[in-house]
């Protein structure tokens, strides 16, 4: 079930919000909370009912070691505890998520002909399977308290943040559930709904019209065929703002449904092509999964401790881990190894530049101009990597873009571009008269308008910055926004959340998964 689908807005999310609230109400509060986990277990077995079973199991698998962790004295005993729960949680999603992949590989490298049939990938097993390690870890390290099955039921499978996160700590959500009055409140209901279209606005009127013009493009390169400089940076630019738009949408949709029950979840984006560096993109872009990879690989690998090349060793393994989280295939663990070259020398350049003497903060507008500029061409770039289905579809892009095999403008752009136009062919910039980009200028045109809210407006959180919409430690990182930007409860709000969300439902008849669905 989709949270961009007529029968999840109409029909599901009414009759739980009704449910949940009649029933606390009626019969209290751990009442309440059994109907919202069987409503998220509905949620989650719309898709395919089979697989509650490894849901269930990896529920009950996960919750008798989280309650036998704390009471077991500290030793070998409790790190072999520890160790058989992660296994098992690792096991589970390496079966599903990567026996395949693995075979395939095998099969390619060393030419055997071992077979296997197709394994179909349950849906959130990346996000579940991780919110339950850091869950076991924090159990290891006494750092849980007492929860009986219900509430631990309810923070794994919350249907708003079950399928794509964000991925969340036990100790941000569960005291939630103990502390919630469970009552309906104007005010939640006002911002989580605001919130919720707001993200349903991204997904459905900005993300789906992206994808008109990259889809195109990745399938000419996937499928071999020759992909010009322009339909190349075209592709790649409209891939990066659709995942954007797509990923940050649904996160804002997680966000304000949990707000609709009167739960706030953390932040996970917060203007990751605003940054100016790659380690700050990895503060912004799915902050909940950097967090994770942060804590419970790159610091137990030794993080920055132990010098400086074992850190850079560190952080490209972590990048490999994060690049294979998202999907079992050669262009994920490219994309990720991409990112940790790209992260040791960010790192490696801070260095020299501190041992140089010159501050960071230095010319700041124009420095942070183009290293924004600089940070945004590498992330479009690991894009293209991460988007394409293979590794030859991947180089094919990469080698349009860099204009190696020639670059090439239409002739009508040539011609608008006037003196400029004698420069250009004097670097070698061809005319081609039959050179058409899929969509013209209209694909030109929806990228800049996408680009233009990316850059110039605050992000939908920070138009919330009033209502606490996340978590405070979230709260601390957004950068404050004019108070006319600021929502507040009035008619001009009602009036424009109304006319966006008409706008959105218009064209529900073109529903779409998310992208984050197939990770």
């Amino acid at each position: 079930m989709l949270f961009n689908s007529p029968i999840f807005l109409f029909m599901f999310l009414p009759l739980v919000l009704a449910g949940f609230y009649g029933a606390s109400r009626v019969f209290g509060r751990e009442v309440a909370i059994v109907w919202l986990v069987l409503s998220s277990l509905f949620f989650y077995g719309w898709w395919n009912p089979v697989y509650l079973l490894l849901m269930m199991a990896s529920i009950l698998v996960n919750f008798s070691f989280g309650y036998l962790l704390p009471r077991t004295d500290a030793g070998f005993s409790k790190r072999l505890m520890l160790f058989a729960g992660i296994i098992f949680n690792l096991g589970l999603l390496g079966y599903f998520k990567y026996a395949n992949f693995f075979v395939d590989s095998l099969n390619a490298a060393a030419g055997t002909g071992i077979e296997l049939a197709p394994i179909m990938l349950p849906l959130a097993i990346s996000f579940f399977t991780f919110q339950q390690i850091a869950y076991l870890v924090d159990a290891y390290q006494d750092k849980t308290h007492e929860y009986n099955f219900s509430h631990y039921c309810l923070f794994v499978v919350f249907f708003p943040q079950l399928i794509a996160g964000p991925i969340v700590h036990h100790k941000e959500i569960l005291p939630q559930f103990l502390s919630t009055s469970w009552r309906p409140r104007l005010n939640d209901m006002a911002i989580g709904s605001t919130i919720f279209i707001l993200g349903l606005a991204k997904k459905v009127l900005i993300a789906d019209t992206l994808a008109i013009y990259s889809n195109p493009v990745f399938l000419l390169a996937d499928a071999g065929a020759d992909v010009s400089f322009i339909q190349a940076w075209i592709g790649a630019l409209a891939y990066s703002f659709q995942l954007y738009f797509d990923f940050s949408g649904y996160t804002d949709m997680a966000i304000g449904l949990a707000r609709m029950f009167g739960i706030t979840l953390p932040l996970n984006f917060n203007s990751p092509y605003k940054a100016t560096s790659i380690i700050d993109f990895w503060r912004r872009w799915h902050m909940t999964l950097s967090r994770f990879l942060r804590d419970y690989v790159y610091i137990p690998l030794g993080g920055s401790r132990k010098g400086t090349s074992q850190r850079y060793i560190n952080l490209m393994v972590t990048m490999l881990i994060g690049g294979l989280w998202h999907g079992a295939g050669w262009t994920f663990v490219l994309w990720g190894g991409l990112h940790g070259v790209y992260l040791v020398v960010n790192h490696g350049w801070r260095n020299i530049y501190a041992m140089l003497g010159y501050p960071l903060g230095r010319d700041r507008m124009v420095w942070g101009f183009l290293s924004g500029l600089l940070t945004f061409i590498a992330v479009v770039i690991a894009w293209a990597v991460f988007r394409a289905d293979s590794i030859e579809g991947a180089g094919t892009m990469l080698r349009a873009m860099s204009g190696i095999d020639g670059v090439a403008l239409p002739t009508s752009w040539m011609n608008a571009l006037g003196p400029a136009s004698v420069v250009l062919s004097s670097l070698g910039v061809a005319t081609d008269a039959t050179f058409k980009v899929a969509g013209g200028l209209i694909a030109v045109l929806v990228i800049a308008v996408a680009a233009a809210i990316v850059f110039l407006l605050p992000n939908v959180q920070q138009v919330m910055c009033r209502a606490l919409p996340v978590l405070g430690s979230g709260m601390a990182v957004l950068r404050p926004v004019k108070d006319w930007m600021c929502w507040k409860p009035s008619l001009w709000w009602a009036v424009y959340i109304g006319f966006t969300a008409a706008i959105t439902l218009g064209f529900l008849a073109r529903v779409s998964e998310f992208l984050y669905f197939q990770f």
